[in-house]
């Protein structure tokens, strides 16, 4: 059996290793997901919601142990708690809303009175998510949940670069017995997840486009559906009128937030002439302030690199943009210490569409800022690009700021702040634009949608036609 070595972003040491699962582990798992999902949805909503319930209050009286272990793979604790809020709060939230999403009465057809109608849910069976290491624990469960409330069941494959949290995690779902077989998690690489796609119902996928165009290659030829949320590039544009100092914070909140590995991430910016400059500036003292947290509770604002290959593309990108003309204003390449891996808040000037940095995902704390001129010159920048995940307009008001908003090619645009869909778990959807995307909306609670088969059950109240009806062909 194979096995995998984890790497410790804090030490640089592979202090920790696991067996990879085979394609015949996977075929193992996913047919006790298919016998446990039949009674999982036959035992009907009110049975899951409870589950579900239950296994929230697990994951409250083992979150220690998870948190810690997402603390290790990410060199971050705050924000591991924060993932072990954010899902309990998925199940709460998508929970509540399934009654309503799922209600099916009876109803009448207007132009055929004598004929009454419903439609009926049939959960795609077992649903397989593969998820990445940015946010190991929410990116796992933020599509398998609302699969679950749906009623199928589910087999997750996080990233083998952050796999720790997989054994806490399973002894929580372990303390609930209505979840054996219905949450399976398989730790291994791309063959693992490779297993997954041919053998599932529908397959999610959060991760980069080239990936994601190989899953969906993947899912087409086992003709299932892919959900896909892919790489982002997002955009900021910061008007004329703009507040600068409001701007600034903002755009190095989104950019700087779990050192830039977010795809909503910010990671180029638009600046009007009359206050790039003034922008750049404010950038630079406001990032100056901030500072590397070299351990839980220390007061740093930024951890070290989770996945040490990603600094080594950043460092690329930067060296290409200073061949090409673009300055460095403050921070720079990548640094290792005592094993792990730093960047630093990095700002840079002078950039252009032809630099990698403004155009392919970076997934690290670095800022790059261009100047225009106009409106129409914003425009065509903030949307030269193959991704369209989400977005920022500042201005000097709402009004303004929302018009331009709605030329930006994304899914969601935040107008003066950054980030701000993410506050809209519930209440509204969007989806992905161009290349970051594609499968409906991951946001607002009718992503339950996503994961059932729509049945029609038609019955005639009334008489039936006569065969003489026949004759009239």
């Amino acid at each position: 059996m194979k096995s995998i070595q984890v790497r410790n972003p804090r030490t640089g040491e592979h202090d920790y290793e696991f067996a990879s699962a085979s394609a015949q582990d996977v075929s193992v798992v996913m047919a006790e997901a298919r016998r446990a999902q039949r009674a999982w949805a036959a035992l009907g909503l009110e049975h899951r919601i409870k589950a579900l319930a239950d296994w929230a209050l697990q994951l409250e009286a083992h979150g220690r142990d998870i948190v810690a272990a997402l603390a290790v793979d990410t060199a971050r604790h705050r924000i591991s708690e924060e993932e072990l809020g954010a899902v309990i709060h998925f199940i709460h939230g998508f929970c509540e809303a399934a009654p309503e999403v799922l209600a099916t009465p009876f109803r009448k057809l207007d132009a055929h009175p004598d004929i009454v109608f419903k439609v009926t849910y049939a959960p795609y069976p077992v649903v397989g998510v593969i998820s990445p290491w940015n946010f190991p624990l929410v990116l796992s469960f933020i599509d398998a949940i609302p699969a679950l409330v749906a009623g199928a069941a589910v087999v997750i494959k996080p990233s083998e670069v952050t796999p720790r949290f997989v054994e806490p995690l399973i002894r929580s779902i372990d303390a609930v017995p209505a979840l054996k077989g219905i949450i399976n998690l398989v730790r291994g690489g791309a063959e693992t997840g490779a297993a997954i796609v041919a053998q599932a119902d529908a397959v999610v996928f959060t991760g980069s486009i080239p990936t994601g165009q190989k899953i969906a290659a993947a899912a087409a030829q086992a003709f299932v559906p892919a959900f896909l949320e892919l790489g982002g590039k997002d955009a900021a544009v910061v008007l004329e009128g703009s507040d600068v100092a409001r701007a600034a914070t903002s755009i190095l909140r989104s950019a700087l937030y779990n050192s830039g590995q977010v795809c909503y991430a910010i990671e180029r910016v638009y600046a009007h002439e009359s206050l790039h400059d003034a922008l750049v500036a404010e950038l630079v003292a406001q990032a100056r302030t901030l500072r590397r947290s070299h351990a839980a509770g220390d007061g740093g604002h930024y951890g070290p690199m989770i996945f040490a290959q990603q600094a080594r593309i950043i460092d690329a990108q930067l060296d290409d943009a200073v061949a090409k003309g673009a300055k460095i204003v403050l921070g720079g390449k990548s640094e290792t210490v005592d094993g792990a891996v730093w960047i630093d808040p990095t700002i840079v000037t002078g950039v252009t569409h032809d630099m990698a940095l403004m155009t392919e995902e970076t997934f690290g704390p670095v800022v790059p800022v261009m100047r225009f001129t106009d409106a129409d010159e914003a425009e065509r920048l903030m949307n030269d690009s193959m991704f369209g995940l989400s977005g920022a307009v500042f201005g000097p008001d709402t009004h303004t700021a929302g018009d331009f908003a709605t030329k930006m090619e994304a899914g969601g645009v935040s107008i003066n702040d950054t980030e701000l869909p993410r506050v809209m778990m519930f209440a509204g959807e969007k989806t992905a634009f161009k290349k970051s995307g594609m499968g409906g909306s991951r946001y607002g609670s009718t992503s339950i949608m996503r994961y059932v088969r729509k049945r029609a059950l038609l019955a005639n109240e009334g008489s039936v036609p006569p065969l003489d009806k026949l004759a009239e062909v």
